[in-house]
């Protein structure tokens, strides 16, 4: 082998090879016009693909069903009833905002009704409670007697209407069974009928009862029609059955409450006193149930650290990604959140997510129309059985939060 290094060998090989061969005048760039319009049109490129990407990915509820407009109770003989309709205040109320449009639109330089000039219709009672419901036969009915329980001593009979204290009285609880495979319409209507028929129904011992950590509540009878099911054909996600159920409700105020009966129902009377606190002129706010108080509990440590982990980053999450009031609630995500009715036309008919954020973007909702939100502490405990994937459910709904925000500051998401 030669160890002649042939590499650099440029007489060799002749000039205007290798080194020699580099350009000996400056490469002169573009005028900076040039440069700024180039990027320009490609920040407009990104932006728009960006936009297009939003459009494609944002999720949008489907509308409801002809079935899933109705319910079903028991009758006060015992038997299921037939398929009645939902009294639905959304549908009432669209229609009337769309016609008060349209009679503005007749006159030049009349301003647009919008709510609250455009009220929602009056309640019929006072308490409403919407139960989203999935696969959830083995603990629906502890949760239940520990609602109905706490409902029939508060708020009295269904059907008491007004007394003379003009304060509203009477209650429902709304199940939506979000398209469950089991017997959880069959528990809920069983459930029902035991407790209307009988004057000592047999008791179904809730989370709160049943391990001597809070007193045992009686069974309690309970008037016809206070229980209502509705059954939606396929599963839409929590989010969406919360939502499907609050189109339907007539109380003065309307509580979700999760199905396994984690929350204590009576805190109830404390979301509806923190409510009442910081309501405005129209009768509008929000209480949240929140188990921020119970970081540091044996509840909480217990958990797994990755739990606890995905939790904790969750909310730094929520705190830089949402604005500036949702940002300030330590728990978004307990499933115990009181509306007002007046509330109810500036979150309902805006809502997209149908999965664990949903809770999120109702928040976002009601600080977006100025609504006064209060956390109130409310007794938790963990129950076994949950639907919550840790991991991937932590991921989805860190996904869901960040196309969800993008959405309304593109403006893909708006009030009409």
């Amino acid at each position: 082998m030669s160890k002649e290094n042939r590499a650099f060998d440029t007489q060799r090989l002749g000039t205007g090879y290798g080194f020699e061969s580099h350009p000996r005048r400056a490469v002169e760039l573009p005028p900076t016009w040039v440069l700024v319009v180039g990027l320009s049109f490609l920040l407009f490129a990104l932006c728009f693909w960006v936009y297009i990407g939003l459009n494609l990915l944002a999720p949008t509820p489907r509308p409801p069903r002809r079935s899933e407009k109705q319910y079903t109770t028991i009758l006060p003989d015992g038997a299921p009833s037939e398929a009645k309709e939902l009294p639905c205040w959304l549908d009432k109320w669209a229609a009337e905002k769309e016609a008060a449009k349209r009679e503005a639109a007749k006159e030049p330089g009349t301003k647009e009704v919008v709510p609250p000039q455009m009220p929602i219709e009056e309640p019929e009672l006072f308490m409403s409670v919407v139960v989203p419901a999935y696969n959830e036969e083995e603990r629906l009915e502890g949760m239940l007697e520990e609602a109905v329980e706490f409902l029939e001593s508060e708020y009295g009979s269904a059907h008491d209407g007004k007394n003379g204290q003009q304060k509203y009285k009477g209650w429902e609880i709304l199940i939506v069974s979000d398209g469950s495979s089991d017997g959880t319409v069959n528990k809920a209507l069983e459930f029902a009928k035991e407790h209307q028929l009988s004057q000592h129904p047999k008791l179904k011992r809730g989370p709160w009862s049943k391990n001597g950590s809070a007193k045992a509540p009686h069974s309690t009878h309970i008037p016809h029609g206070s229980i209502r099911v509705i059954t939606l054909e396929e599963n839409r996600g929590k989010g969406g059955a919360v939502t499907h159920g609050m189109r339907h409700v007539r109380g003065q105020y309307i509580v979700f409450a999760d199905a396994d009966g984690a929350s204590r129902f009576s805190d109830l009377s404390k979301l509806v006193e923190g409510c009442r606190s910081i309501e405005d002129k129209h009768g509008r706010g929000v209480a949240i149930g929140s188990r921020a108080h119970l970081v540091g509990s044996e509840a909480v440590v217990q958990r797994s650290k990755l739990r606890n982990f995905l939790m904790h980053s969750f909310h730094i999450l929520l705190r830089v990604m949402t604005p500036p009031a949702t940002a300030r609630i330590k728990d978004t995500q307990c499933g115990f959140k009181l509306f007002s009715r007046p509330t109810l036309p500036y979150i309902v008919p805006y809502m997209h997510s149908e999965g664990w954020i949903f809770d999120v973007e109702m928040l976002m909702l009601a600080e977006s129309a100025n609504i006064a939100m209060v956390e109130v502490a409310i007794g938790w405990k963990e129950v076994m059985g949950s639907k919550l994937n840790v991991i991937w459910d932590s991921i989805g709904m860190a996904w869901g939060l960040a196309l969800l925000r993008a959405c309304w500051i593109a403006g893909i998401y708006r009030r009409d």
